[in-house]
């Protein structure tokens, strides 16, 4: 008996597991990192604009406390001397002289015709009122301002107002030019507002008027020359304080009486005659009082 001898067969290798990545969860991936980056950059730009931010509201306080009132007298200081002249080649130069200090050199140029020895006027300034002084930029400032000159031609004179708008630039130490030519401007005009008029409302009876009325008479005669410890008698703290004032009373004109409370207010006209002037002098007042054992005013 043939006996065949068994071969032993390879052993087969295992396979080791691959995880395999679905396109569906590549995207979920990608989304993510998409939404990440997003916020990154918010973030960034958040803290990005409240840095701009703040350097926005300092430059903003720097610019309130600009005092203004230099600005206002060289602009006044140009003006008067900018709009007088008489027609003889002696005041030309002396105006062109005084304007090239407040002028840039452009603007001394467009300047130099503007008044002529041929012209048949002279002019005189009487008054400069600044209306306006804002701010246009870091150094630069626009100032509205009118002129009142007197304008004569032969034997002719007329008084005028005009407005107008220079810029003026201001440098790091302060110095000043104008930078923009006069340019005609407005200025503002008499508004047509009327308060509403005040009136009795019933609340005061005759009798207590009467009374008020007879105290007001007697403090406002005082009042004018009072010390402040006469002034303690009739008046509450610091609700009127002394005038030291040369007037002589003369009636309370149209007082109207409200009651609030346990008080009395009062809207009053009192007319003076001013001693030094010889004029009318009419002071309106509104005033609260209180009676305890006398009348007072208290506010």
């Amino acid at each position: 008996m043939i006996f065949k001898k068994k071969e032993s067969k390879p052993k087969k290798e295992k396979k080791l597991p691959v995880m395999k990545v679905g396109t569906h969860k590549k995207s979920v991936i990608a989304l993510w990192l998409v939404l990440l980056a997003s916020v990154s950059f918010g973030v960034y730009k958040n803290f990005t604009a409240i840095d701009m931010h703040t350097v926005h509201e300092k430059e903003v306080i720097e610019q309130r406390i600009v005092d203004t009132n230099r600005i206002e007298n060289f602009v006044k200081g140009f003006a008067k001397s900018y709009y007088s002249w008489s027609n003889t080649q002696e005041s030309i130069d002396k105006r062109t002289a005084a304007i090239s200090s407040y002028l840039t050199q452009s603007l001394q140029d467009l300047n130099v015709d503007t008044v002529r020895q041929d012209i048949p006027t002279s002019s005189a300034v009487t008054d400069v009122t600044v209306w306006e002084v804002e701010q246009a930029g870091t150094d630069d400032f626009t100032v509205v301002y009118s002129v009142d000159q007197t304008v004569t031609e032969g034997e002719q004179s007329a008084r005028y107002t005009s407005a107008y708008m220079v810029v003026v630039h201001v440098d790091g130490d302060g110095n000043m030019v104008i930078t923009q030519n006069p340019t005609i401007s407005s200025i503002p005009s008499k508004s047509s507002y009327e308060p509403t008029a005040q009136e009795s409302d019933g609340t005061v009876d005759a009798a207590t008027a009467e009374e008020v009325t007879e105290f007001l008479e007697t403090f406002f005669r005082l009042y004018p020359t009072a010390t402040e410890k006469e002034l303690a008698y009739y008046v509450s703290g610091d609700a009127l304080s002394p005038v030291n004032c040369d007037y002589v009373f003369s009636e309370l004109v149209n007082p109207i009486f409200t009651k609030d409370g346990e008080q009395v207010k009062v809207s009053v006209s009192v007319k003076y005659l001013d001693q030094r002037t010889k004029a009318t002098q009419i002071s309106q007042f509104d005033l609260t009082l209180e009676k305890d054992s006398n009348w007072k005013i208290v506010g």
